[in-house]
Order: C-alpha cells, then structure tokens, then sequence
C-alpha cells in the first residue's frame, strides 16, 4: 500500500478490518499504474503516480482522486481511456499511432507542468484537471512516462550518492530526522548525517514537504499519549529502520533531481 508518498506499507485489504474497500479490488487485483492527486482550495494541486493501493488521505487529511490505466471487472482487464477519448487524441494530432498508454503517461506529463498548474490555478481548486492539447504530443507523453517510472520505481532508481558523515559514536544515538536545506544535508541522529543533497531535490514538492521531507516525516519516533499503548505496544524504534532509510532516501534523492530536470526542460519548451 502506497500510504503516503514514498512511503509504502504492507495492506491487508479484507473487510474484516476495512469497513469500505472502495474500489481498490477493480483498480489493483492485478498490476496496474495509476494517478493521483489532490485538488481543492485547501492547498496548491500535486499529484503522483503509484502501482499499488493509495491511502485515501495520501497526501494529507483530506482525500485524494485516484485514475488507473486499467480497471478489472470478472477478471478482464478494462482500458480506463475510452475509444472516444482516444479518438479525440488520433483526430486533433492526426496520427493513429498514438495509444491509450500514450494519452495516459501525456497526462501525467502534462500535469506536472508549471504554467499548466498556474494557468489553471482556479479551476483545479474546483474541479477535475482538464487537460489541453499541446503540440508535440510525443515529447509530452515521453516527458511522463519517464516522470512515472521515477515515481512508481522509486525503490530502484540508481542512488544519488549522498556522503553519509559519522560526528560522534553513541551506541543509542537519539533520532533527529531533520533537513538542514542550506546546509543540503538531513540530520538522522546525534551520529549521522547525509550530506550532498542539491537544492533541486528539496523542490520537489508534493503538497507543502518534499519528497525527502515527507519520508522523514514518516520515521520519526512518537510517544503515544494513552500510556499504556506506550508501554505495551509502542515497539517502534528508528534504529531498526536506519539502513532502510538512508537507502530510500538517496534513491529519492535521485528521483527529485532527476523530476525536477524534467520540469526545467518543460518550462524551456514553452519560450
């Protein structure tokens, strides 16, 4: 399970313990790709793609929209694109060698460009995206579909090659989990910090944190207000998850770099 970004959790998707399943059998009872995003006037619109069942607050604690390239019904794979829509594609750019995945990775694409989001500033506050057709269709689709197997690969993208520096040798060191963006490191405790983390990383955002924030944020140590969950149940300890998380965050680390790349080359294509 996707639970927020960059951060996957195991599921156990029966309703035994979910009162509403939604329609997360119809969407990932096989392999499948699928967007999401948040809008409304609450906060500026993101979006991400996932392989696996979203969080329905993935972003925040309001929920998020979730559009696969397929759904499943009786065991058949469905295309989510319609020929309708793929027939208004074929038309306007005249070519009938544009696919369903296509118009899917072109959308993607199309979303995370800047002047996109700020022309369509009010209307995202309100409604689903629309999207407009603009030339070049195949760079458009080709900018996405190398976006999605960032996002949804994130787990073995080639690492950045953050420098891991040890400032001291305590044997339970107390856990920190801090980003220092001046400084382009993260504070993982009182004996480790990653260092060689570009400005760029840090602008890829996904609602109000970036994509390293956000997986800080979700391995931080919390002490539980109900004492006696504190005592008996809060097992949770960063030391056991460290190794684990200086690997994610160095492949993010390269995921963000290499996202925010692609945005420039967006943004150079429209002067």
């Amino acid at each position: 399970m996707e639970y927020r970004p960059y951060t996957r959790v195991n599921l156990y998707n029966e309703s035994i313990f979910i009162d509403r399943l939604g329609q997360s059998e119809i969407f990932f009872s096989e392999t499948n790709s699928a967007i999401v995003f948040r809008y409304g006037d609450r906060m500026d619109f993101f979006t991400n793609a996932v392989k696996s069942v979203p969080n329905l607050n993935y972003y925040s604690l309001d929920p998020v929209q979730c559009v696969p390239l397929h759904y499943y019904k009786n065991g058949t794979r469905i295309d989510n694109i319609t020929d309708w829509g793929l027939n208004q594609f074929t038309k306007h750019y005249k070519t009938k060698r544009i696919t369903k995945e296509d118009i899917f990775h072109y959308v993607y694409g199309v979303l995370h460009h800047p002047a996109y989001r700020a022309k369509y500033e009010l209307n995202l506050k309100r409604e689903f995206p629309r999207v407009p057709f603009y030339d070049d269709f195949a760079q458009w689709s080709a900018w996405g579909k190398r976006l999605m197997e960032l996002h949804i690969g994130y787990e073995s993208v080639e690492p950045f090659g953050l420098e891991r520096v040890t400032t001291d040798t305590k044997l339970t060191p107390k856990p920190k989990l801090k980003a220092d963006k001046a400084a382009g490191a993260i504070i993982l405790d009182e004996n480790t910090t990653l260092t060689g983390i570009p400005a760029a990383a840090w602008e890829y955002k996904l609602g109000n944190r970036s994509a390293l924030e956000w997986i800080l944020d979700q391995y931080k140590e919390s002490k539980p207000k109900d004492p006696t969950i504190a005592e008996k149940f809060n097992t949770y300890k960063f030391s056991d998850y460290k190794e684990v998380v200086v690997d994610l965050l160095d492949r993010v680390c390269r995921v963000s770099v290499e996202t925010m790349a692609i945005i420039e080359e967006m943004k150079a294509k429209e002067k």
